[in-house]
């Protein structure tokens, strides 16, 4: 007898009950249905796949485009005793083989790959023998160009269903416009799809836009009045140390985040702040997607994004423990005027697309014919100063290149180290009694690693040297050493952005490029632009309700506590009201705190958000302050 989604959910993951729309969602998988679910960001979108696979049996492919993504979510479901793996771009052909082979065996509940996986043909073969009770599409949003993260290799998932028996389908996305929704069921062929999408109302996150002369004041001296983990979003990596640098000099426990840091030193980081060791992340988009934390109180966006799904979707990691928090979003007159001249940018010129394409050719060796289904190491940083092309410019002809399905380029792949032996056991016995001080490092690699004879496997050089029973540095050494005397060829670990060749590389001249749907989504960009700067310059309307209305959600309530809702209650109560407020909330503090909720309570007539901004009021004036723990103390 199969157990039910709430025991698998008690066992797996210790909680008593769902949360919004999970149990609904399980339920409809479970029944056998296409599902398309629209859970905000913390809504817990990967429980609504992951409980109805354990309870279904069998196994779960899951499709991701963030590498990143993949790897934290099969190390958590590793560490919850879950069997699960991702075929990760830096693996051998023979390590893709065994994990393949040990899925058509049902030794996982879990598979994750990315889009471009499902074109090769060595996972084609193995597909149609997998044991899949369910197909998850993670980011669905990023099948439709009328999307904000368009990837064309999400156009060819649907391609899958010709090699498998009839499976369900899951979609999942934080984000999407009506629009988008529309095309998600389109694009994968969902039949008769149940369809949930859990309001985009957040409770408790109160909205701000500040225009101000001075950005960095502006940032300071909100962290300074609102304690709790916080995140600093900025638009580059530069800023983003800046930034970090000037906040650390106000004595604010701050660090700072980019895709740039290797990986041992972005975990490194991750985990500190996950772990409150750091308060304050400055931090590139590339910081916060997968990571649980739910008591972040402050984000902070330095500079304004070109889209509400980002802004949401950033903005939306505040209070996901429903203990609220504050989304601030900082601008200058300037950056209107840069957001509205960013459609140009985006979107350059065919023959800038077709310069830019020739030039990465040329950097990468490529002839015209070749290249299709390879992967090519990509420093963007001497390609730039090579060729002497514009950062920006670049950066947008690699998305217009993917977006029209000639290439994918990937920032930043980490590739572990890879072994395999150049000799056979012959050469190697009579090696190891000529050098006797090699022979447990190669037993070690033999004994570890099947097929390393004869090919390229991955291998983690402080697991060999415990193995061994030698120095990490040693070990090194070594490995090194072998691949010098040619006894092994060895490849050291490297975090390299990398970049994929969809199609054989093309004549520059004759480059393909769809204009009726480039110029399409060009205009599609610039009224995402438009709805950004709205929400921006609105100084009147909840921004709640004006988030929700961008995603079609009617549902979305008056939150009563952003900048705009309190400015309207402004106008029901004077200054002497507030002033009555200010003194009852003062006389009723005692010398060990009062719990907020406690307070919110002494005004059962008075609206919360008038509470709200008082306390504000209160603390801004240095007369009270409030900790993590939303408890009140007197200065």
């Amino acid at each position: 007898m199969h157990q039910s989604p709430k025991q698998i959910l008690k066992q797996y993951w210790g909680y008593d009950d769902f949360r919004g729309l999970q149990l609904p969602i399980i339920e409809s998988v479970l029944a056998g249905n296409d599902t398309l679910a629209l859970l905000p960001t913390g809504g817990g979108k990967s429980i609504c796949f992951q409980v109805p696979t354990l309870i279904k049996g069998g196994m779960a492919l899951v499709i991701s485009p963030l590498i990143a993504l993949m790897a934290d979510q099969v190390m958590h479901l590793q560490n919850l005793g879950i069997s699960a793996i991702a075929i990760e771009s830096s693996l051998s052909t023979f390590e893709i083989k065994v994990i393949l082979e040990k899925a058509i065996d049902g030794k996982f509940s879990f598979l994750y790959v990315s889009p471009e996986r499902l074109q090769s043909p060595q996972f084609l073969d193995y597909l149609p023998d997998m044991p899949l009770s369910l197909v998850v599409v993670d980011e669905a949003h990023c099948i439709s160009q009328w999307g904000y993260d368009f990837r064309p290799s999400y156009l060819n998932i649907v391609e899958i269903k010709n090699y498998i028996n009839a499976v369900p389908f899951i979609a999942l996305t934080a984000s999407a416009t009506s629009i988008v929704r529309d095309d998600i069921i389109e694009q994968l062929e969902l039949k008769n799809p149940s369809i949930f999408s859990q309001s985009f109302y957040r409770k408790g996150l109160s909205y701000s836009v500040i225009p101000t002369n001075s950005k960095i004041n502006t940032t300071i001296d909100i962290l300074k009045q609102n304690d709790g983990s916080s995140l600093v979003y900025c638009s580059t990596r530069k800023q983003c140390r800046e930034v970090a640098h000037l906040l650390q000099l106000q004595g604010l426990n701050t660090d700072f985040y980019h895709a740039g840091l290797t990986k041992e030193e972005r975990q490194n980081k991750q985990q500190a702040w996950i772990q409150n060791k750091i308060r304050i992340m400055v931090c590139t988009n590339a910081f916060g997607m997968g990571i649980n934390k739910t008591d972040v109180r402050n984000v902070i966006h330095y500079n304004i994004p070109d889209c509400i799904e980002n802004y949401y979707q950033e903005a939306g990691r505040v209070g996901r423990d429903n203990n609220g928090g504050n989304a601030v979003l900082l601008y200058q007159p300037g950056d209107l005027d840069q957001l509205q001249l960013l459609p140009e940018k985006k979107f350059p010129s065919i023959n800038t697309i077709r310069t830019v394409y020739q030039a990465i050719a040329d950097y990468l060796q490529l002839p015209v014919g070749v290249g299709q289904g390879n992967y090519y190491e990509f420093n963007v940083e001497t390609f730039l100063q090579h060729f002497k092309l514009n950062a920006v410019t670049v950066m947008n002809v690699l998305k217009v290149l993917e977006q029209e399905g000639h290439l994918s380029f990937t920032e930043a792949v980490f590739a572990p180290s890879q072994v395999m032996f150049l000799v056979d056991k012959d050469v190697l016995f009579e090696f190891q009694k000529n050098l006797p001080a090699f022979e447990a490092i190669t037993q070690t690699l033999l004994r570890t690693y099947q097929g390393i004879l004869n090919n390229y496997v991955t291998i983690y050089e402080r697991q060999v040297a415990k193995n061994a029973r030698i120095s990490f540095d040693t070990a090194r050494e070594q490995l090194e050493k072998l691949n010098q005397l040619k006894i092994i060829s060895y490849k050291p670990q490297k975090e390299t952005p990398q970049i994929y060749w969809l199609l054989n590389r093309a004549p520059a001249a004759s480059l393909t490029i769809n204009f009726e749907q480039y110029f399409a989504r060009k205009k599609n960009y610039e009224e995402r632009i438009a709805a950004m700067l709205n929400y921006t310059i609105n100084t009147t309307e909840c921004r709640s309700r004006l988030i929700g209305s961008y995603f079609s959600d009617k549902q979305t309530q008056r939150c009563g506590i952003c900048d705009n809702c309190l400015k309207n209650q402004k106008t029901i109560f004077n200054a002497n009201d507030y002033k009555k407020i200010q003194t009852v909330i003062l006389n009723s503090i005692p010398a060990n705190g009062i719990e907020l909720s406690n307070i919110i309570q002494l005004f059962t007539s008075i609206e919360q958000t008038v509470v709200h901004e008082v306390i504000q009021q209160l603390i801004e004036a240095k007369k009270i302050h409030m900790n993590n723990l939303q408890k009140i103390y007197k200065f």
